[in-house]
């Protein structure tokens, strides 16, 4: 069972386990049954363009799907790493970074939980965008392992 907790209540939970979300001023704007939406300001992840950094992006993309998967699993003590991932920079970003990462659709989860409970370990695509003022401006593609 997925837990509810507040986006604060995430945001501690990312800050304690992944020390550079607190350096980069990542937050958790919203989270429910569809997606959740993790966001940065731009002030501390700019580029000498004045622009988003592509490894702030590249992260916070990360990021989201990692915390998502966490959520999703309902398990605190599980490790969550990013096997593999693909990422497209369409356009710059030049406010807050905003990233959106849809939940999976329910036989993924299905058959992703199934394979956690059975073996320990599973794995996930999970697809997340960042987007401004409505664009698309980077998608990325992760592959996400849980293990037990």
């Amino acid at each position: 069972m997925k837990p509810h907790l507040l986006p604060e209540d995430i945001e501690t939970f990312l800050h304690g386990k992944i020390p550079v979300t607190k350096a980069m001023a990542v937050s958790v704007e919203s989270y429910d049954d569809d997606r959740l939406i993790v966001t940065a300001p731009l002030d501390v992840n700019h580029n000498h363009l004045g622009t988003a950094f592509g490894g702030s992006l590249a992260a916070i993309a990360t990021l989201a799907g990692y915390c998502l998967l966490w959520l999703e699993l309902g398990d605190k003590d599980a490790h969550i790493v990013i096997r593999s991932s693909k990422v497209s920079y369409d356009r710059p970003v030049r406010g807050k970074i905003r990233a959106f990462c849809d939940r999976p659709s329910e036989q993924a989860m299905a058959r992703f939980r199934k394979s956690y409970e059975r073996t320990g370990k599973a794995r996930i695509k999970l697809a997340v965008t960042i987007e401004e003022e409505g664009n698309v401006c980077v998608e990325f593609d992760g592959t996400y392992v849980a293990i037990r």
